[in-house]
């Protein structure tokens, strides 16, 4: 199965990704991982396709997918999570990555992005106050 879990910077994927993981056992990828698949970036994106759309009936894979242009990778049959959070919550938990500065640039870059995944056809959309054993559920009732 294919799981795409789809979010702005901080807005818990990873952590909803990690917690699916433990009971899937899945490959995860994040962003521009797929890179690393072959020597040149075309080539690379070419073998991601091919690997994500062979998890849509094959082994597990979590695609964790931050900038819109990442979605026209995802083939049909994608399982897909839209997790939101709130600006202030998604600043507050940048600042912190940053260890407690949050330079304005950085700011306006979230401000400007958030609300961009917002209308998303999706499977599931998820707030910052997901329960990871109905997630896993509904996730399971699709396989």
């Amino acid at each position: 199965m294919l799981i795409a879990i789809i979010g702005e910077n901080c807005a818990g994927k990873t952590t909803l990704a990690n917690a699916i993981n433990k009971s899937l056992n899945a490959k995860v990828f994040a962003g521009k991982d797929y890179l690393r698949l072959a020597k040149s970036p075309a080539a690379s994106e070419q073998e991601f396709i091919k690997l994500l759309s062979a998890a849509v009936s094959g082994d597990n894979l979590i695609y964790i997918i931050t900038e819109r242009t990442h979605l026209g990778l995802l083939p049909d049959g994608a399982f897909k999570i839209v997790i939101t959070a709130p600006l202030e919550t998604i600043k507050e938990r940048f600042k912190a990555r940053m260890r407690g500065n949050l330079p304005p640039p950085v700011e306006q870059m979230l401000e400007k992005n958030h609300g961009i995944f917002d209308g998303l056809d999706c499977n599931l959309i998820l707030d910052q106050n997901y329960n990871v054993s109905e997630v896993l559920s509904k996730i399971k009732s699709t396989l």
